[in-house]
């Protein structure tokens, strides 16, 4: 005990002691620098592209669940594509239709850790999302897609809201169709909408102008009101003042009497300067009348800005894309536009007993000189889709087929469904008037999710698939975002031998 304790002896024990805390703080230290240039290196995740510059829009993205693979669709076939992470075992991202319903740039998880999600896109207000991320090279999210960082950044930049986002099982692609029970969509190039958003400029900036010309007026006619009252005031005070004090201080008879005198000129100044504010008064009724006069033409043009900025808003969502839904389980149609539901009906569907599948059909209008509008149709079970539809999902899952080309969609399960479906006659009417290019068609055996609700597109979740991300989730509105910590800022800053308070 004297050898460790002993002052001759307590430099030669710290030695080794320091030794070991240096060698412990540098081998840490080694492991922070490998974190991090294993973080550099998934970022600079590689991934495919077929365009120069960027197209369009993009119409859809498909998820393939088993082969950890997004595939990015415009109206000439798939123009990007990337590896992916999905959820792991137990929180898998669900099997499913969805559309990108929020976009945020920089977001923080509100569930976990306020872990960093940059370039996020929500396809469910419950919490799941495409975002940039790590790629271990298997499923290993609490639910979400992580993608790339730089592909997540592209592929924000050029998606908009509304974006059909579709969680295949497997890893297919969308083939053309035709076939008669599809409604007629009329290819629009946005004419009526650009009028009557011009129109709504010009008549904001006519009510602009209404408006300065009703405060310039009011304000003209005040001061020249104000400026005229007080002069006015000011001499008919000074001249009943000195009257006042003149009769006041009158003693003889002939000094009253002059006084009164001075009254009555007094009294007719006053009667003079009456005639002047009367004349004045006349002089400034042009004023008066112009005030009243703008103030007419400024409530006139607000209205007329109003009833044009609802034309225009009613032209630009009669542009919004039309999504039709029909449900097996429910036997009846859904239409939603613009995220918000504008119709429903029963439908009639041959042999209701077996099942349909889940076919997702789009509206695609052609590039180019050809102005007709082509269909093409992605299918998730029923044909192609649901080969292997019995493979576990779970970190194995990632590891096959990355390399594996997708498989076209058979149109002929696609066509069968649609072969047993009948629309009513005013349904149908009522979709082909508003129908427009990037409309959709889903048909499934599902019913609609509960995630289907306030300013979402249809969501449907394959009742066969794993659904463990959204088991883990709140359900509810919109929650709060945070901002709270930069995109480079590390986690923890401390001494790795402090405490955990």
């Amino acid at each position: 005990m004297s050898y460790f304790v002993g002052p001759k002896y307590k430099q030669a024990w710290l030695w080794p002691a320091r030794l070991a805390i240096a060698s412990l703080a540098a081998a840490i230290m080694e492991g922070d620098h490998a974190d991090a240039a294993k973080g550099r290196n998934e970022r600079a995740v590689a991934f495919e592209s077929r365009i120069a510059g960027e197209p369009v829009e993009p119409i859809m993205a498909i998820v393939s669940l088993r082969n950890q693979r997004i595939t990015v669709y415009d109206a000439s076939g798939w123009v990007l594509r990337a590896p992916v992470s999905s959820g792991q075992k137990g929180r898998e991202t669900p099997a499913g239709i969805f559309s990108v319903i929020e976009k945020q740039a920089e977001h923080y998880s509100n569930l976990y850790d306020d872990a960093y999600m940059p370039h996020m896109q929500r396809i469910t207000w419950s919490g799941i999302a495409l975002h940039g991320g790590p790629l271990p090279g298997h499923p290993a999210s609490h639910g979400c897609v992580r993608m790339p960082y730089d592909f997540a950044r592209r592929l924000f930049a050029m998606s908009k809201l509304g974006m059909r986002v579709i969680g295949a099982p497997s890893d297919v692609t969308p083939v053309e169709i035709v076939h008669p029970a599809l409604f007629p969509v009329q290819p629009r190039a946005g004419t009526v909408a650009a009028a009557r958003a011009a129109e709504a400029d010009e008549a904001a900036r006519k009510a602009d102008q209404a408006r300065l010309a009703a405060v310039t007026a009011s304000r003209e006619a005040a001061r020249a009101t104000m400026r005229m009252a007080e002069n006015l005031k000011l001499r008919a005070e000074a001249q009943l003042a000195a009257a006042d004090r003149t009769v006041a201080s009158a003693e003889s008879a002939e000094a009253k009497e002059q006084a009164e005198d001075a009254k009555a000129k007094a009294a007719a100044r006053a009667a003079e300067l009456e005639a002047q504010w009367a004349a004045t008064k006349a002089e400034l009724q042009p004023k008066f009348d112009a005030v009243a006069s703008a103030r007419e033409a400024a409530f006139m043009a607000e209205n007329a800005r109003v009833v044009a900025a609802e034309a225009a808003r009613k032209a630009a969502l009669d542009l919004e894309p039309v999504s039709v839904f029909i449900s097996r389980k429910t036997q009846r149609l859904y239409v939603r536009q613009a995220f918000q539901p504008i119709l429903e009906s029963p439908v009639t569907i041959q042999d209701a007993h077996r099942p349909i599948g889940t076919h997702v059909f789009t509206a695609i209008e052609r590039t180019g000189s050809n102005v007709d509008v082509r269909w093409s149709v992605v299918s998730l079970n029923g044909g192609h889709a649901d080969a292997g539809a019995d493979e576990p999902h779970g970190p194995t899952r990632g590891r096959r087929g990355q390399s594996v080309e997708p498989m076209a969609t058979d149109p002929g399960g696609a066509k069968a469904a649609l072969d047993r479906i009948a629309i009513p006659q005013d349904a149908l009417d009522r979709i082909a008037a508003i129908a427009s290019p990037r409309s959709s068609l889903i048909i499934s055996d599902e019913a609609l999710s509960s995630e289907t609700g306030k300013d979402t597109e249809f969501v449907v979740l394959m009742s066969g698939e794993p659904q463990g991300g959204t088991k883990f989730r709140r359900r509810g509105p919109q929650t709060e975002v945070r901002y709270e910590r930069p995109r480079d800022r590390p986690l923890y800053q401390r001494s790795p031998f402090a405490g955990p308070w």
